[in-house]
C-alpha cells in the first residue's frame, strides 16, 4: 500500500495549489512540433541582460568552488549607495519570491489575516496559506483597475500583513501617487506593508507612478519594498531579488529563516554588472513600452465591432505585459496558440478564467501573437 502523504502532511499544506510556472520553449517545441517559439508568458526581457553580465559571469566562473558571499556584500554596498539607504536595510533572495516566503515564515501563524489583490500573483496567496494564514483578496473594479477605496477599508481592519503589488501582476494596472498616499495613511502601525514593485522600471515610464520609498519613509509602522533583477534587468534565469526594509531589524528577522547562501555567486556577479549598466536596462524598457503601446493599438483595432477580436478588453498596463479579457474561456485559446508556437499565460483563478496575460516580446513575436490570436479565436469559435 502506498504511503499516505496527504495524512502525513501539515493541514495547511494539503490544499495548496502548485504554482503555475508555465511551459518551457523546449517542451512546446517537442510537444507541438513548431520551429519557432514566441515566449510571451513569463514577462521576460526579450533583449536579455547587459553584455557586461556575460563578462562578469566568465570572471566569476573561476570561483564556483567557493561558497558565495552570504551577505552579497558588493551588490549590497552598490545598491545602498545608489538608493541612498543604509546597507542593512537590504535583503537578497533567490528571486523576490524567496523573500515573500521568508516574510511569511517569520511573521505568519494560523489564523492571521493577509491582504492582497485579486487576480493575484500566486505566491502572495500560496505562501501565506502555507503558514495557515487567511488571505483576503480584493477584486478589481469594472474598468480593470485596482480599487483604492476597498484597499483603504480593508487596511483599516488591520491585517497582519499586506502584499500590495504595484503595478499589479497579472493585470498591469497601478496605483498612482495620490492613491498610494491614501493607502499608506490608511495602514495601521500594526500591519506589515509589503509593496511588490517587480515591474518598477517599466512603471516609472507611466505619469503619476509614485516614489514608493519616499512615501514609506514617512511611515511609522513596518514596511518592505520588493524588487527584482528578473524583468527589466534580464536576469530571470539567475534568480536575484531584493527587498528594501524600513529598518535593519526587519531584515535581521528574515536572516533567521533564509538559507544562508540563497543567492549564488554567479547571480551576485551578474546582478552587480547589470546594475552598473543602467543604460542597457533603460533602452530595453523604452523599447518594451513602445512595443506595448503598438501591440495595444493593434489589438484594440481588431476588437472593434465586426472585427475578428470583437469584444476583447485590455487592462491598463504600466508593465511589460498586457492582460486581455477575451470574453470566453482562455484555456482553449491558449492551447490553440501553443499549436502555433506562441506561449501565453491563461489565468486560472476563479472569476478570471476568461483572461490571458501576454508578455511584450520583440516586434516580430508581437506580430506573430496578433496573427495567431486571430486564428486561435476563430478556431475556438468554429469548434463551439
Amino acid at each position: 500500500m502506498p504511503f499516505d502523504y496527504a495524512a502525513f502532511a501539515r493541514p495547511a499544506a494539503r490544499a495548496l495549489p502548485t504554482y503555475n510556472a508555465g511551459l518551457s520553449s523546449v517542451l512546446v517545441h517537442e510537444r507541438y512540433g513548431v520551429q519557432h517559439v514566441a515566449r510571451l508568458a513569463s514577462n521576460e526581457n526579450p533583449w536579455g541582460a547587459s553584455p557586461a553580465v556575460t563578462r562578469a559571469l566568465a570572471a566569476a566562473s573561476t570561483r564556483v568552488g567557493d561558497y558565495p558571499d552570504a551577505q552579497a556584500s558588493a551588490l549590497r554596498q552598490q545598491l545602498a549607495q545608489d538608493l541612498g539607504i543604509d546597507a542593512q536595510q537590504l535583503c537578497f533572495g533567490n528571486g523576490s519570491e524567496d523573500l515573500i516566503k521568508c516574510l511569511c515564515e517569520v511573521f505568519l501563524s494560523p489564523g492571521d489575516t493577509v491582504l492582497t489583490q485579486k487576480p493575484t500573483f500566486g505566491l502572495h496567496q500560496i505562501y501565506p496559506e502555507m503558514m495557515g494564514a487567511q488571505v483576503q483578496l480584493l477584486d478589481l473594479i469594472p474598468d480593470l483597475q485596482m480599487d483604492v477605496h476597498a484597499w483603504c477599508d480593508a487596511l483599516a481592519r488591520v491585517p497582519k500583513l499586506a502584499f500590495l503589488p504595484n503595478p499589479s501582476n497579472p493585470v498591469g494596472c497601478m496605483f498612482d501617487d495620490a492613491a498610494m498616499q491614501r493607502i499608506v495613511a490608511a495602514t495601521s502601525e500594526q500591519t506589515l506593508l509589503v509593496v511588490d514593485e517587480a515591474y518598477v522600471e517599466y512603471a516609472r515610464c507611466t505619469p503619476g507612478y509614485p516614489d514608493t520609498l519616499a512615501l514609506l519613509q514617512q511611515r511609522r509602522g513596518p514596511w518592505m519594498v520588493l524588487r527584482t533583477f528578473s524583468k527589466a534587468w534580464g536576469l530571470a534565469g539567475l534568480r536575484v531579488g531584493y527587498g528594501i526594509a524600513g529598518d535593519a531589524v526587519l531584515t535581521g528577522w528574515l536572516d533567521k529563516v533564509r538559507t544562508p547562501f540563497n543567492v549564488n555567486s554567479l547571480a551576485q556577479a551578474a546582478a552587480l554588472a547589470a546594475w552598473q549598466d543602467t543604460a542597457h536596462m533603460q533602452q530595453c524598457v523604452e523599447k518594451t513600452v513602445a512595443l506595448r503601446e503598438a501591440l495595444r493599438a493593434q489589438l484594440l483595432a481588431l476588437a472593434a465591432p465586426g472585427q475578428p477580436l470583437a469584444g476583447l478588453r485590455i487592462a491598463p498596463s504600466a508593465t511589460n505585459f498586457l492582460f486581455l479579457d477575451l470574453g470566453r474561456p482562455s484555456a482553449t485559446v491558449a492551447e490553440a496558440l501553443l499549436r502555433q508556437g506562441v506561449i501565453v499565460k491563461p489565468w486560472k483563478e476563479a472569476g478570471y478564467t476568461h483572461c490571458l496575460r501576454v508578455s511584450i516580446g520583440t516586434e516580430a513575436d508581437n506580430t506573430r501573437l496578433v496573427q495567431a490570436l486571430v486564428q486561435a479565436m476563430q478556431t475556438v469559435e468554429d469548434a463551439t
